[in-house]
C-alpha cells in the first residue's frame, strides 16, 4: 500500500485555507444521503483498514471502533510515520475523550482546521462526525499533496485522471461521481500503467457492473488496493458519492506514482548514458584518426630519411619529382586530417566539460602534442630530404663534369704517349752519322721539353681522379685503373728518356753540329704546339655556371684569350720563317736535306693545321658562351618572376595572420553571425589559392632550371608553404572556438547578452589584445565582477581555467568557468539517486530491472560496465550502480 510519511510537511497558508473550505463543504453536507453514507462507510472503512493492517489490526464499524481513540491514534501514527503522545488505557469516558483529543490535536498540528468536529461526538459514536473526521484525514494525508502541473489536491487528482485516460474511447473524466459510473475510467487507469492486467478493448460501456468488478478485483489482486466499494453501490445510485470516489481514485494515484518516478529516473539515466555513449564514440574516432595519422607519419619519415645515392643526375631528378608529388598530392590531405584532429579534440573536451565529465586523455603517444611533435619531425625530415636531393644533384653534376674532363685529358695524353716508348727504345743512333747522332740528341732534348710540358697534364689527370674518389664517383674503379696505367706509363717514359739521353751523350763527340735554325725551330715549335693543344683543350672544355656573374667571368677570360691571338700568330709566322730560312740556305748552298727536321716531329703543316682548328673553335666557343649567357639571363628572369610573386604572397599571408588576430577579438553580432562572417572570411582566404598554385608553378620551373639561389627575395617556397598552412589552421581554430562558444551557450542556457557581457569584460582586461589574459589581468577581471578572492581561492579557479599551468586564460576557458558558476548540470549523486529509484530503494540493481526500465541498447551498455555488487545485502546477479555512476563523472564528483 501507499506510504504517506512524505506528506507530513507543514501545510502552507494556502493549504490551510483549502482545508477550511473543504470542512465548510462537509458542514453543508451533514445531512448525508443514505446511499452516499453507505458508500462513505464502506470506502472509508476499507481505506482505514488498508493502513491499520500494517499495525496488525483493523476496524469493523467505523463509528464504534474509533470511539476510545486508540485505533484512531494508531491510524494517524501509521499514515504519518510519527509518534503520538502515549494514549490513556482507561475505559472511562474521560479517557476516551482525552485520546480522541490527542488525535484531533495531532491533525490540527498538520495545519488542518477542524470545524464542528469535537471529541465528544466521536466518543458518542456520531456517524456523520466520524465520517467527516476520516474524510479530513484522507484529504490531508492522501489527497492534499497530489500535485500535477501547478494544480494540487482535488484539481491535481482530477487533472491526473484526465491526462492518463485521455487516449481511451468512451472515457471523459470531468468529476468524481458520474464520470466513474460505467467503470471504464477505473479500467483505463489500470490499463494505462499496467496494460498486461486489463484487456480494455473487450469492455463494453453498457455493462458497468462487469467493468467495475473487473477493475476492483484486478486492483485488489495485483495492485494491493483493497476493494472499497461494490459495483452495485455505484451503479445503484444516480450520483455516486464524490468523497468515496476520490478516496478510491487517490489509492490508484499513489499506487502508480512510483512508476512515474521510475519513468523520470529512467529518462535521466538515458540522457546521461546517451551523452556518455556519444562522447565515447568521439573518443574512438579521435583515437583511430590519431593512430592512422601517426602511422602515416611513421611510414613516411623513413622514406624521407633514406639517403641512398644515385649514379646519375636523371635518377636524382626522378627522386625530386617523387618528392614533389608527395608535397602536392599526398601531404595536403594529411594536413587537413591533422587540423580536423585538433578540432575534434577541442570539441570533445568542450562537450565533456559541459556534461560535467572528466577531461579526455588520449592513449599514450596519441596526445595532440605528440601528433604535433611527430609532425614537426616529419617537416624536419622533409626539409633535410629536399636539401639532400639538391646537394646530390649538384654533386652528380660536378662528378659528370669531372669524369668527362678526366677522360678527355686522358685521351689526349694517351694519344700523345702513343709510340713514345717505341721511339725511346730504338737504337737508330748506332748506325747514324755524326750529324744524325747530333740531331738525335737535339731531338731528344726537345722531347724532354715536351715531356716536362706534359707533366702538368698528368698531374691534372691524377688530381681529377683523386677528386672523383673523394666525391664517391660510382665508376671510380675504372677511373683509378686508367689513372694508374697513365702514371705507370709516365714513370716508364721518364726512365726510358733518361736511358736514351745517356746513350746519345756517349756518342756526342761523333756528332756534328746540327743547323741552329733546325734547333731554334724545334725549340720554338714545341712550346707553341703545346700552347695550341692547351688552347684547343680550353676551347673544348665544358663549363657549368649558376648565375650571370660566373658566365660573364668566362666570357671575360675568353676575350682576354682572343686578345693574345695576334701575338700568337706573330709567333707562328716567326716559326714558319725559320723553316723558310732553312730552305733558303740549303738551296743557296746546294745542301740536300734528308727530309724532316731531325729535332722535332712538328711540321709547319701541323702547326698551320692546328692553328686553323683553333681559329675555327673560337667562334664555336663564342656561340656556346653566348647561349649560356642567354640561359642565365632567362634564369634571372625566372628568379625575378618568382620573387615578385613570393613577396606578394608573403605579404598577403602576414597581413591575413594579423587580420585574423584582430577579427577574433573585435567581432560583433551574435555568435551565429560571427560564425557566418568567419566562414565567409575563410572562403575569401581560400579564393587566394590560385596565387599559391601559381607560385608553386614558378617554383617548379626554377627547380627544373636547376636554380639554387635567389637574390631578389628572402622568401623560400618552404617558408611560404608553412605560413599558408598556419593561416588556414588559425582560421579553422577560430571557427572552432566560436562553434564551441555556441555549444556552451546552448548547453548552459547562456543568453546572447551574457555572452556579449563576457566578451566585453574579457576584451577590456585583455591588455595585449592577444586573445589571452595573464593571471594578474584575470584576477582583476574577477574582482571587477564582484568576486572577493584570496590567494587560495584564486589558485583553485586558475587550476580550473588553466589546467596546464601556462599562466594564460583563453576566452573559451573564461566562459566555461562563468557558465559553470551560473548553471546547473547533472551530477553523480543525481544519477545514483535515479538508479536507486529504479532499484526500488535497494543499494544494488539487477539486469532484469535495467532491461525493464531502460531502452535495450542503454540497458546492455550499463550491464556490460557495472561491476558485481559486493555488499552483504546483495543477491545473485546484483550490480553496483553507485561505482558505475561515480565513474561517469570521475573521482572529483565523490
Amino acid at each position: 500500500m501507499v506510504d504517506y510519511h512524505a506528506a507530513n510537511n507543514q501545510l502552507s497558508s494556502g493549504g490551510v485555507q483549502t482545508y477550511m473550505e473543504q470542512e465548510n463543504d462537509w458542514d453543508r453536507d451533514l445531512l448525508l444521503d443514505p446511499a452516499w453514507e453507505k458508500q462513505q462507510r464502506k470506502t472509508f472503512t476499507a481505506w482505514c483498514n488498508s493502513h491499520l493492517r500494517k499495525a496488525g489490526t483493523q476496524i469493523d464499524n467505523i463509528e464504534e471502533d474509533f470511539r476510545d481513540g486508540l485505533k484512531l491514534m494508531l491510524l494517524l501514527e501509521v499514515i504519518s510515520g510519527e509518534r503520538l503522545p502515549k494514549p490513556e488505557r482507561g475505559k472511562m469516558r474521560v479517557h476516551k475523550i482525552n485520546n480522541v483529543n490527542k488525535a484531533l490535536d495531532f491533525i490540527a498540528s498538520k495545519g488542518v482546521k477542524l470545524v464542528s468536529i469535537g471529541a465528544e461526538e466521536i466518543v458518542d459514536g456520531n456517524a456523520k462526525m466520524t465520517l467527516g473526521m476520516i474524510w479530513t484525514i484522507i484529504l490531508r494525508f492522501a489527497i492534499q499533496d497530489i500535485s500535477v502541473e501547478e494544480t494540487s489536491a482535488k484539481e491535481g487528482l482530477l487533472l491526473w485522471c484526465q491526462r492518463k485516460t485521455a487516449p481511451y474511447k468512451n472515457v471523459n473524466v470531468q468529476n468524481f461521481h458520474i464520470s466513474w459510473k460505467d467503470g471504464l475510467a477505473f479500467n483505463a487507469l489500470i490499463h494505462r500503467h499496467r496494460p498486461d492486467l486489463i484487456d480494455y478493448d473487450s469492455l463494453r460501456k453498457d455493462d458497468p457492473v462487469t467493468n467495475l468488478n473487473n477493475a476492483f478485483e484486478v486492483a485488489e489482486k495485483h495492485l494491493d488496493i483493497p476493494k472499497m466499494l461494490d459495483a452495485e453501490d455505484i451503479v445503484g445510485t444516480l450520483r455516486p458519492d464524490e468523497k468515496a470516489i476520490m478516496t478510491y481514485v487517490s489509492c490508484f494515484y499513489h499506487a502508480f506514482s512510483g512508476a512515474q518516478k521510475a519513468e523520470t529516473a529512467a529518462n535521466r539515466i538515458c540522457k546521461v548514458l546517451a551523452v556518455n555513449q556519444e562522447n565515447e564514440q568521439m573518443m574512438e574516432d579521435y583515437e583511430k584518426l590519431a593512430s592512422d595519422l601517426l602511422e602515416w607519419i611513421r611510414r613516411t619519415i623513413p622514406w624521407l630519411e633514406n639517403r641512398t645515392q644515385e649514379k646519375t643526375v636523371n635518377d636524382m631528378q626522378a627522386k625530386q619529382e617523387d618528392f614533389r608529388d608527395y608535397r602536392t598530392v599526398h601531404k595536403p590531405p594529411k594536413v587537413q586530417e591533422k587540423c580536423q584532429l585538433e578540432i575534434s579534440f577541442n570539441t570533445l573536451q568542450t562537450k565533456l566539460r559541459l556534461s560535467n565529465r572528466p577531461a579526455f586523455m588520449p592513449s599514450e603517444g596519441r596526445m595532440v602534442s605528440d601528433i604535433n611533435g611527430a609532425w614537426h619531425t616529419l617537416e624536419g625530415a622533409e626539409k633535410g630530404y629536399e636539401e639532400w636531393i639538391l646537394s646530390e644533384i649538384r654533386r652528380l653534376e660536378r662528378l659528370e663534369h669531372l669524369a668527362e674532363k678526366f677522360h678527355q685529358k686522358a685521351a689526349i695524353h694517351e694519344s700523345w704517349t702513343d709510340g713514345k716508348e717505341a721511339m725511346l727504345t730504338q737504337k737508330d743512333y748506332e748506325t747514324s752519322t755524326l750529324s744524325e747522332v747530333k740531331a738525335l740528341l737535339r731531338k731528344h732534348e726537345a722531347f724532354e721539353s715536351d715531356l716536362a710540358a706534359h707533366q702538368d697534364r698528368v698531374e691534372q689527370i691524377a688530381a681529377i681522379a683523386q677528386e672523383l674518389n673523394e666525391l664517391d664517383y660510382y665508376d671510380s674503379a675504372s677511373v683509378n685503373a686508367r689513372c694508374q696505367k697513365i702514371c705507370d706509363q709516365w714513370d716508364s717514359l721518364g726512365t726510358l728518356t733518361q736511358n736514351r739521353k745517356e746513350s746519345l751523350e756517349r756518342t756526342e763527340k761523333q756528332l756534328e753540329s746540327i743547323d741552329e735554325l733546325y734547333l731554334e725551330y724545334a725549340k720554338r715549335a714545341a712550346p707553341f704546339n703545346n700552347w695550341m693543344e692547351g688552347a684547343m683543350e680550353d676551347l673544348q672544355d665544358m663549363f657549368i655556371v649558376h648565375n650571370i656573374e660566373e658566365i660573364q667571368g668566362l666570357i671575360t677570360a675568353h676575350e682576354q684569350f682572343k686578345s693574345t691571338l695576334a701575338e700568337a700568330n706573330k709567333e707562328r709566322e716567326a716559326i714558319q720563317a725559320i723553316q723558310a730560312e732553312v730552305q733558303k740556305i740549303a738551296q743557296s748552298n746546294g745542301i740536300k736535306l734528308s727530309g724532316a727536321n731531325p729535332y722535332t716531329t712538328i711540321t709547319p703543316a701541323s702547326i698551320d693545321s692546328k692553328w686553323e682548328k683553333a681559329m675555327a673553335m673560337v667562334p664555336q666557343r663564342d656561340k656556346a658562351l653566348q647561349e649560356e649567357l642567354n640561359k642565365q639571363n632567362s634564369n634571372d628572369t625566372l628568379r625575378a618572376t618568382f620573387a615578385t610573386q613570393a613577396n606578394t604572397v608573403g605579404a598577403y599571408i602576414q597581413a591575413k595572420m594579423e587580420e585574423i588576430g584582430r577579427i577574433s577579438i573585435e567581432m560583433n553580432g551574435t555568435l551565429e553571425d560571427q560564425l557566418t562572417q568567419l566562414r565567409e572570411y575563410q572562403k575569401s582566404i581560400m579564393s587566394y589559392m590560385p596565387e599559391i598554385n601559381k607560385l608553386e608553378g614558378y617554383h617548379q620551373l626554377i627547380q627544373e632550371a636547376l636554380i639554387f639561389d635567389n637574390q631578389y627575395t628572402s622568401y623560400t617556397m618552404e617558408h611560404l608553404r608553412v605560413g599558408w598552412e598556419q593561416l588556414l589552421t588559425t582560421i579553422a581554430r577560430t571557427i572552432n572556438e566560436v562553434e564551441n562558444q555556441i555549444l556552451t551557450r546552448d548547453a548552459k542556457g547562456i543568453s546572447q547578452e551574457q555572452l556579449y557581457e563576457y566578451r566585453a569584460s574579457f576584451n577590456h582586461f585583455d591588455k595585449k589584445r592577444s586573445g589571452q589574459m595573464v593571471s594578474d589581468d584575470f584576477r582583476a577581471l574577477l574582482i571587477a565582477t564582484g568576486n572577493s578572492l584570496g590567494d587560495t581561492e584564486f589558485a583553485r579557479i586558475m587550476g580550473i581555467v588553466d589546467p596546464n599551468g601556462t599562466g594564460a586564460v583563453t576566452f573559451q576557458a573564461f566562459i566555461d568557468y562563468m557558465s559553470k558558476e551560473t548553471t546547473d548540470t547533472d551530477t553523480a549523486d543525481q544519477v545514483i539517486a535515479s538508479f536507486k529509484i529504479l532499484a526500488g530503494d535497494k543499494n544494488f540493481i539487477t539486469a532484469e530491472e535495467l532491461r525493464r526500465e531502460l531502452p535495450p541498447d542503454q540497458a546492455e551498455y550499463c550491464i556490460a560496465r557495472m561491476a558485481p555488487y559486493a555488499g552483504p545485502d546483495g543477491v545473485a546477479g546484483a550490480l553496483d550502480y553507485m561505482s558505475f555512476s561515480t565513474a561517469l563523472y570521475g573521482e572529483s564528483d565523490l
